[in-house]
């Protein structure tokens, strides 16, 4: 079920919100109980929305809250000396891992199995058959269905094993309460990655404010905007470009589809996030932010401090640190960057793209650390900054949305040939585009950054007030007259 979907705006969001400020308003017998049934129920909503796209994906995430459920118990309770409790929380992680692998990367490795078997071609025809993500058919296995989601909700289940294990977290022995932490349907498709510490006193108390309520309104109806006026627009260009002969672009058409693909997947992305953020906090929940306009930064590591933080932010606790991070000296700094990146790669998707999209970060990370982060700060020309790190970011996006390793280097060869084609830039564009255009370069932060000051002092006074809610309004009004004559174009970040 997609947020911007009338099914969900009309029917289960507002049964949700109206079954749960009912629940504020009617007498209990406690506080507890109050919460006990606004929990039960959230965690019913959530189920049945997540169970939307089928009761066999439903199956898999009920495992997945029993297996980490059971292990937190296990590592608290369940044995004593610290070696059984590592051997629990081993064992947890590596079933996880396993599951993750069985539905995520399985496919990929049938590929990688039949191009071995496939001898004809020698050495090169068995790369081209694994870059290709072709395969040969030889092991005559069907595909298998990637549950939507999943790596969000594996990831969080993890943090709380982990947590619990290294005392940073308390146990929880309520079930429902660990299910809905798992299942809060506003961040369990594509994230933020919520930690359990973070949310855990909200799980046992919290209370639904006006302020909350008006402040997730607006975040939800901005999210809302980005995804169908601003990122569903460059989605229809985005896909027409990479759907033409990649040999045949031409470098203005190839520019142009980056650019739309590079804007895409920031709004639709970082949408879906004010969306999730904005339903939490009318229900009581506060989400912590997974964006901080990420395409300001001067340089690829500022980057990654704002894109999908709660993804960064994951991955630093959970094994830059372990690792050693920058207390082993700069070798082992750069090789735990390195594997951070790998993962972050394979993380994401089942094809050599997404490695290649992870290493690619991990060398302009080291590279930035061992010395061109130290020029960019001393660079007094910021622009030029700017342009290295968005021309960064934009080659970074072609792997991410090439099929194919070959697709990709053809692409970026097409951006740099400096040639043209039959093909024009002028047959994408409308005043629809143009304007859409403008508007998500400059609220792309380079508005909201400047004056974000000077927005916090007067973002309480009357007009500003009144000004904003009839905005929200009117994107909401145009994202509905979009979505009941537009198709269907679900978030990028639900294939993760």
């Amino acid at each position: 079920m997609l947020f911007s979907s009338m099914i969900f705006l009309w029917v289960f969001f507002s049964v949700v919100i109206a079954v749960n400020f009912l629940f504020s308003v009617i007498k209990f017998r406690s506080e507890h109980s109050r919460i006990l049934a606004k929990n039960t129920f959230l965690l019913i909503a959530s189920l049945f929305f997540y169970a939307w796209g089928g009761i066999y994906y439903l199956l898999i995430m009920m495992s997945s809250i029993l297996l980490n459920f059971a292990g937190g118990y296990v590592i608290k309770k369940g044995v004593k000396t610290k070696a059984q409790k590592k051997a629990a929380l081993v064992t947890v992680v590596v079933l996880n891992i396993a599951v993750l692998f069985f539905f995520k990367y399985f496919n990929m490795f049938v590929v990688i199995v039949e191009s071995f078997m496939e001898t004809g071609g020698g050495l090169s025809g068995v790369l081209d058959s694994m870059l290709s993500m072709e395969g040969t058919g030889k092991l005559g296995l069907a595909k298998i269905v990637l549950p939507i989601g999943i790596s969000f909700f594996t990831f969080q289940s993890m943090s709380y094993v982990i947590d619990v294990y290294t005392d940073k977290a308390e146990l929880q022995e309520n079930i429902i309460d660990f299910a809905l932490y798992v299942s809060l349907f506003p961040q369990l498709i594509a994230g933020p990655i919520v930690k359990y510490s973070d949310v855990a006193l909200q799980l046992k108390s919290r209370k639904e404010t006006i302020d909350m309520f008006i402040s997730g309104q607006k975040r939800f109806c901005y999210g809302l905007g980005k995804k169908v006026l601003i990122s569903n627009t460059f989605a229809e260009i985005a896909d027409k470009i990479w759907e033409l002969d990649t040999s045949t672009l031409g470098a203005p058409v190839a520019w142009f589809g980056v650019l739309a693909y590079t804007l895409q997947i920031y709004y639709d992305f970082s949408g879906y996030s004010d969306m999730a953020i904005g339903i939490g906090r009318m229900l009581g929940f506060q989400f912590k932010e997974n964006f901080d306009y990420p395409y300001t930064s001067l340089s690829v590591q500022e980057f990654w401090r704002r894109w999908h933080i709660s993804l960064s932010t994951w991955f630093k606790e959970y094994i830059y640190i372990p690792l050693g991070g920058n207390r082993k000296g700069k070798a082992r700094t750069y090789l735990n960057v390195f594997i951070v990146f790998l993962l972050t790669g394979i993380w994401h998707g089942a094809n050599f793209t997404f490695i290649f999209w992870g290493l690619f970060y991990a060398v302009i990370q080291i590279i930035e650390r061992m010395f061109l982060g130290k020029l960019l700060q001393k660079n007094p020309i910021k622009i030029i900054n700017w342009i290295y790190t968005m021309l960064a970011v934009m080659i970074g996006w072609v792997y991410f949305r090439s099929d194919t390793i070959f697709q990709a280097n053809e692409f970026i060869r097409q951006m740099f040939s400096f040639s043209s084609s039959d093909n024009s830039v002028l047959s994408y564009l409308s005043m629809k585009v143009i304007i859409t255009l403008v508007v998500a370069i400059l609220f792309a932060g380079f508005v909201q950054r400047p004056l974000r000051k000077y927005y916090d002092k007067i973002r309480g006074k009357l007009p500003v007030l009144t000004a904003d809610f009839l905005l929200q309004g009117a994107i909401v009004v145009c994202s509905i007259f979009m979505l009941v004559s537009g198709t269907y174009n679900p978030f990028i970040y639900f294939q993760f």
